[in-house]
This record gives structure tokens, sequence and C-alpha cells, in this order.
């Protein structure tokens, strides 16, 4: 099986894993990992868990979030792991974001709607005056859609679209440039 098909494979359990109910991220990852292992006749603990806080940014994340940040952005982090592991990653990104939800937070992982409900609810604004920013047209772009977000879709591996984002980028290099237009 090749990296896509295995990434492809994962993707899918974790989602079924994610939907089953909340639990903490890390168990998501062991569960899934175990999920996928099985599958392809292996029994072993999945590396996953252990792997998450080594896990970097994009290369052009942190610059394109510097970039937003001297446009006077606001920027909050909508996250499917847990306080623990997003608190591990955000010092590389260079930031201090305005706001982070987690799936700890709101006890359920995207695309469940709790993540949006309680941004609005913790930023104070809805989604006529937010740009939903992700790279999974399932866990982002449909969901975000549905609840009126203008989105913007990171498409990194040229999919084909589900949904009609607001706009698609490639990376995030251009994304303040974007935003600006947005307005």
């Amino acid at each position: 099986m090749d990296r896509d098909e295995l990434a492809r494979r994962y993707i899918a359990v974790e989602a079924a894993v994610e939907a089953e109910s909340y639990r903490p991220y890390h168990e998501v990852l062991d569960e899934a990992g175990r999920r996928v292992l099985a599958s392809l006749g292996i029994d072993a603990p999945s590396p996953l868990p252990v792997s998450l806080p080594a896990w970097r940014p994009f290369a052009e994340a942190p610059a394109a979030l510097a970039a937003l940040r001297r446009h006077d952005r606001r920027i909050a982090i909508l996250s499917n792991v847990d306080r623990d592991l997003i608190a591990s990653s955000l010092p590389q990104l260079g930031l201090v974001p305005d706001l982070v939800v987690t799936a700890q937070d709101c006890g359920s992982y995207k695309p469940a709607p709790g993540h949006w409900r309680m941004f609005a609810e913790r930023a104070g604004v809805g989604p006529e005056v937010t740009v939903h920013v992700g790279a999974s047209q399932y866990h982002d772009m449909r969901p975000a859609a549905a609840l009126g977000y203008r989105t913007v879709f990171v498409d990194r591996h040229g999919e084909k679209l589900e949904t009609a984002p607001t706009r698609v980028i490639a990376d995030l290099a251009s994304l303040p440039d974007v935003i600006d237009a947005l307005e």
C-alpha cells in the first residue's frame, strides 16, 4: 500500500472513531492507528500518539500568520486536538492566537458544529464577519459553509472540490492577500 492510500485509509478510520463519541485526542490517534494496522494484519500499538508533539507546521504557516497579525487580523484556531497538544504546537507557529477552541473544550470533533458554536460564543462574532480557513473538506469546508461562514480551502493535494469554497489556495503564503481581498 502506498503512502497516499494509507493516509486516506487512516483519515477515514479517524473520522469514524471521532464520530463515535468524544474521547481525548491521543486515544483517538491510538484507536484509529490500531484499527488501520489491524486492517493490514498488524497487531501493534499505534505510533501516532507519541509522535504528535513532534509534528511541525507547514513551512509557510508562521510567516503567513505573522503577516495576518501585521494586518491587524484576529486569529482563532479551531482544532481537533486537546489543550495539552495544541499548547505544544503553538510555539512553533510563532504567535499567540486571540482564541483557541479545541475538541476538549467543546466535547466533540469537527465536523460536528461544537467548535463553531463555541467560537461564536467566545469571540462574540458570527459567520458574517468571519473567514474560516482549513485544509480538510470533511472537517472544515463542509461544516463551515453549512453554518454560513466564508471559507478558504487550502488545497495542498489538488483535490476534487466537494463544496464551493469562497477561495481556494495551494498553501498559506497567499492567505494575507486573500483575506484582504475578502473585505
